[in-house]
């Protein structure tokens, strides 16, 4: 099982996030892949990997913002993302839905807020299972069967 974070540490309060991250999965049999940008780079998975990527929503911002907006990164973050899927035996990508309310930003925000719509859309094509977690509620958006299979005891 591997466990891929892609948040990208900028001051001590993001290190001590990290830092707690970890010692919250340890003995849970997690190998960590920390991996912000360029996800591609660290492949080859090992055969059969279990991935948890945590999270889609800081490898774009990692991806989008520098010193100039990338407008290309979200659809080079999605084909990353779906080359790991490609080669993970299974892969659970964690998203924010920023792009839901009907507030409206600053254009590189409106940008990111597209971006992230459009990695969500390309990923829920391609997987067998989309879900939103709220509070502990499970609702399936695609593949209930399996979500139901997945849960029962």
């Amino acid at each position: 099982m591997i466990y891929w974070a892609t948040m990208e540490p900028v001051d001590d309060e993001d290190r001590a996030r990290i830092q707690k991250h970890l010692e919250d999965r340890a003995g849970w049999g997690f190998e960590t892949v920390e991996r912000g940008q360029d996800l591609t780079g660290a492949l080859p998975l090992a055969p059969g990997a279990s991935v948890l990527l945590d999270s889609v929503t800081a490898l774009l911002a990692n991806e989008m913002f520098g010193a100039n907006l990338d407008e290309e990164a979200p659809n080079r973050a999605a084909g990353a993302l779906l080359e790991v899927s490609r080669q993970a035996a299974h892969l659970v990508c964690v998203c924010d839905d920023l792009f839901r309310d009907a507030g409206r930003y600053d254009s590189w925000t409106e940008c990111y807020r597209r971006g992230l719509a459009q990695i969500c859309r390309r990923l829920a094509r391609e997987f067998d299972l989309v879900c939103e977690v709220t509070a502990g509620i499970v609702k399936a958006h695609k593949g209930a069967e399996l979500l139901g299979q997945l849960l029962s005891p």
